[in-house]
């Protein structure tokens, strides 16, 4: 009888570790296919990003955006069109699958090409409540975090998968993300963002879906930072898929000159 228990209690031990495995495994494939949802070549948009103070007065900039996939990731970089105190502002992007990715931006002001280092994540981008953390985190490798698959809830009367995720990466900005995947469509709705301390820091939500070009697009996405009050609201006014890009673009020479080289 003994024996039946002990080899009961093994079993259940062994089903309850599947489980756990099979929910690691699941919570990183949700992330992954999440992240990878829209398949496209290229992508090129011109946005306009609203950071509303806690007064409720507004500023805003006028930016130009364009991805592509190489060799080792996806490398993105943003131009600043307006106003004229960050007009030809230039952010270079740069993933490395498994790794973090390298940032490089110009500053008219400097005249000249300088290094993002990491721990300069957590610093605002460009007067913005986004940092360069989550600048860079749109295309984030999903093998930088552990995800754990929590619960499944409903937001927005959406089904979701509700997912933490923690950074590998001890020096990251955040301790850990959790968001809300949707089960229909795999686009994440909402994502909370906790500094080190555990506390939540930010909150992501996208407040605006389209479909463009036969995909479901994120249009309208705000930002907004919980010890401030402030948030960042972005308009994507216009989006293309698969347009042709140079690659001289995503280049440290492209971000002094604003020409491919």
């Amino acid at each position: 009888m003994k024996k039946n228990c002990f080899s009961v209690l093994i079993l259940l031990l062994g089903l309850i570790w599947l489980s756990v495995r099979l929910d690691a495994q699941d919570a990183a494939a949700i992330v992954g296919a999440s992240r990878n949802r829209i398949k496209a070549d290229t992508v090129s948009t011109r946005s306009r990003m609203v950071i509303t103070a806690r007064s409720g007065s507004t500023t805003e900039r006028l930016m130009d955006q364009y991805e592509k996939d190489g060799p080792r990731g996806n490398r993105t970089i943003i131009v600043f069109q307006s106003p004229a105190g960050v007009a030809g502002t230039r952010f270079l992007t740069m993933n490395n699958p498994g790794n973090s990715a390298d940032r490089w931006i110009f500053l008219p002001s400097l005249g000249k090409v300088r290094r993002v280092a990491a721990s300069e994540g957590s610093g605002s981008f460009m007067g913005t409540d986004l940092s360069y953390d989550d600048v860079s985190s749109m295309n984030r490798d999903a093998n930088l975090d552990k995800h754990t698959l929590i619960r499944e809830d409903t937001l927005n009367e959406s089904q979701c998968y509700v997912i933490e995720s923690v950074p590998k990466d001890k020096g990251y900005q955040y301790s850990k993300m959790i968001q809300w995947i949707d089960k229909a469509t795999l686009v994440a709705r909402k994502v909370e963002l906790y500094d080190q301390r555990g506390t939540m820091f930010k909150v992501l939500d996208i407040l605006e879906l389209k479909e463009v070009q036969q995909r479901l697009t994120a249009t309208v996405t705000r930002m907004t930072t919980l010890t401030t009050g402030t948030f960042t609201t972005i308009y994507v006014d216009i989006i293309k898929y698969d347009d042709p890009i140079p690659e001289g673009v995503f280049t440290t020479g492209f971000l002094e000159t604003g020409r491919p080289s």
